[in-house]
């Protein structure tokens, strides 16, 4: 974790400021601060601070920390700016990695400044959309995830921000749904409402979701539990999905960049070893996705094993061999 910059000589008064904004300061503050114009000069020419751009200074030497960088965008991008997008999403733990670009929001009826390193976007949801107290000024979560939603490339990229807002409880899906509908204008918003109310229901990946939809729903198995708490040796354990009365429990493996053939091998094997006995039935995104039919099949195994007493249906697919 970064440290926060040290103010340098002659910004004494502005102490606070400068303790809040990571040791950034604007041309404005300072003179409101007690300093002089003379007194900012001297500085940077003695290269106790610097511009970083125009109207905005470091008042420390050395590289800028990322949350520095933060400040200097919102800085430069003047008053209601705030963060968004990626980089609200990372202030509020949404994300573990640092986006490179730094992102900003101003309202609408502004035209922004060009920015080097960052991209001010405009918009007629500010001041209502900014966070109540979180420094630096940020989107509020929800809002935040809405707008990586229409920012998204496709519709499974939206809708992994919705099961990882969720999933990590950063917020709500009551909460994400209350600001769904107070924008008049979303894209894909019947394939987000309905994504939305599977993540309520449970599902905290797309993953999750596909399984939901395209093993256990479109085959008629039974509703398992999601996130299930089991007590075992050592702790707790979550099951992704658990069919608790039929000893079946399925796990999915979210990751994707794998050597997929090799890990599909030792899944198979592993699932045969567990239509045995109680051990997990495990899948990845080929197996789900690819072919939701194949792990019907293995499910309707392992449930029937269990006592399962119901009959699965064919689902719409030509190939489907479930029965």
């Amino acid at each position: 974790m970064c440290s926060r910059p040290r103010a340098r000589q002659g910004v004494s008064v502005l102490d606070d400021v400068l303790e809040r904004q990571w040791g950034m300061v604007t041309r404005a503050q300072a003179l409101a601060g007690g300093l002089t114009d003379d007194q900012i000069r001297a500085n940077l020419a003695a290269r106790r601070w610097r511009r970083v751009f125009h109207g905005v200074y470091a008042t420390f030497s050395g590289p800028l920390p990322h949350r520095a960088r933060i400040w200097a965008a919102l800085l430069r991008a003047g008053d209601e700016a705030v963060a968004s997008h990626e980089t609200a999403a990372e202030l509020s733990g949404l994300v573990d990695r640092a986006s490179d670009l730094i992102h900003v929001s101003v309202p609408h009826h502004r035209t922004p400044h060009r920015i080097p390193g960052a991209l001010v976007h405009r918009s007629r949801r500010l001041p209502g959309a900014r966070h109540p107290t979180r420094m630096p000024p940020q989107t509020r979560a929800e809002e935040t995830v809405i707008d990586l939603t229409q920012s998204a490339g496709r519709l499974n990229d939206a809708i992994a921000w919705l099961t990882r807002a969720v999933g990590s409880r950063v917020t709500t899906a009551e909460r994400l749904r209350r600001v769904m509908t107070g924008r008049s204008r979303l894209r894909w918003r019947s394939a987000l409402d309905a994504a939305l109310s599977d993540v309520a229901d449970g599902c905290h990946s797309v993953l999750e979701r596909a399984y939901l939809r395209d093993v256990e729903r479109a085959h008629g198995l039974p509703r398992g539990e999601r996130q299930a708490v089991r007590a075992r040796r050592g702790g707790r354990w979550y099951d992704d999905i658990l069919y608790r009365a039929y000893r079946t429990r399925v796990e999915l493996d979210g990751r994707i960049a794998h050597p997929g053939e090799a890990d599909s091998r030792d899944r198979r094997a592993d699932n045969a070893a567990a239509l045995s006995g109680d051990l997990p039935l495990r899948y990845g995104y080929g197996e789900v996705i690819e072919t939701p039919c194949a792990v019907a099949v293995d499910v309707v195994r392992s449930l029937r094993i269990g006592g399962w007493p119901g009959s699965p249906r064919r689902c719409h697919r030509a190939a489907c061999m479930v029965a």
